[in-house]
């Protein structure tokens, strides 16, 4: 697959999720098996207004190639300004947009998912982010819409062709599914047809290399998007490049692998956040995504969950059945799931899908990152 200048193989792409894919992550991943690895979405205000939060969250580590930067933005202008920013001081190898955030916090300032229904808006962001990005491959990530009586994917993937971007990806849900019910990977399908110029990748119930290689099969796209389904587990990207290569190997690790690699990953949360006791405590939502399907007692989990230090978890990670064989019937839905009672928007938001008006205070609220 081909994204832009970029040749990826395996066709395989870490989505961008908050909090979780972070560089320790990524490499993490990295390690297990190729494809395009994305970090976190970054906010384009704050990146223009060189946020240090925000430049922190767009190190890499030296070991990763193609360096990937998915970002959020609103105004047309100010994406653009991102865009040319992480192209001139070479930031970045690939810049992708977010137009998949279902969160009330992005739709209800008329970010993410809930941007797309405005037409022009999309196209004049898109315009200006390709203009600005030089040689660098522009990407996006949307929805199917805001909901089934507005569904924008189809008219914005031709718009995103028209202005020169370089693959879309689709996450096979609408805003106000969330994360429940079952990806319409039907729509995928759609998508490829609408716009066959370009690489469609599909996102959406992937929870094991099977799923990814039914997922090409039966709808015609060009790769997928791993997000939830890798979540306490890297390895499965191990297993995905070994099913697009026609093997039949899956990674199958012990406990003691596992504990071995929450290990590295805290370890290197320390690194990302410079002081240990942050890390430890971000790493805490990881443990019981790492051991679910193992025979694990209570008390056991809760101080791996409560762990304060690197020595504290290496205490209770020590105190796990090491040689436990990887629990059987795991490839099920990970992380958060469940369906929104409505979508929040700006008001009057659905009036013309055709407006072009842009919020002000659009990522005021999440400038920072």
């Amino acid at each position: 697959m081909k994204i832009g200048p970029i040749g990826v193989w395996p066709p395989v792409v870490l989505a961008p999720m908050a909090g979780i894919t972070n560089a320790p992550f990524r490499v993490l991943c990295r390690e297990q098996g190729a494809g395009l690895f994305v970090c976190e979405m970054i906010t384009t205000r704050a990146l223009v207004e060189r946020n240090p939060k925000t430049l922190r969250m767009i190190r890499f580590a030296e070991s990763e190639t193609p360096r990937s930067i998915q970002l959020y933005g609103v105004d047309p202008d100010i994406v653009g300004r991102a865009v040319k920013m992480i192209a001139e001081e070479d930031l970045a190898d690939h810049i992708d947009l977010n137009f998949g955030c279902p969160v009330p916090k992005v739709t209800r300032r008329g970010g993410g998912s809930a941007l797309p229904y405005k037409r022009n808006l999309l196209r004049r962001i898109l315009r200006q982010a390709v203009a600005n990005a030089g040689a660098l491959p522009v990407t996006m990530k949307m929805r199917k819409g805001i909901d089934d009586d507005h569904l924008t994917y189809l008219d914005a993937g031709r718009i995103a062709v028209e202005e020169g971007v370089a693959a879309i990806a689709l996450h096979a849900r609408t805003a106000k599914q969330h994360y429940g019910g079952v990806a319409d990977w039907p729509a995928i399908a759609r998508l490829k047809e609408a716009v066959p110029e370009i690489p469609v990748l599909g996102n959406g119930d992937i929870w094991c290399a099977d799923d990814a290689l039914r997922m090409v099969a039966s709808t015609g796209c060009d790769g997928v998007v791993v997000g939830r389904g890798c979540l306490g587990r890297p390895w499965l990207f191990r297993d995905l490049e070994n099913a697009f290569n026609g093997s039949q190997e899956r990674a199958r690790p012990t406990l003691g692998e596992v504990a071995e690699v929450m290990f590295r990953h805290a370890e290197g949360l320390t690194g990302c956040f410079d002081q240990e006791r942050y890390a430890i405590a971000d790493f805490r939502k990881h443990v019981g995504w790492y051991l679910k399907g193992f025979t694990v007692g209570a008390e056991l989990r809760r101080e791996l969950a409560t762990a304060e230090s690197l020595d504290g978890l290496r205490a209770g990670l020590a105190k796990l059945d090491h040689d436990q064989p990887w629990p059987p019937n795991t490839d099920t839905p990970r992380g958060k799931s469940g369906e929104r009672a409505k979508v929040l928007l700006p008001d009057g938001w659905l009036d013309d899908p055709y407006d072009g008006v842009v919020d002000e205070e659009g990522e005021s609220d999440i400038s920072g990152g």
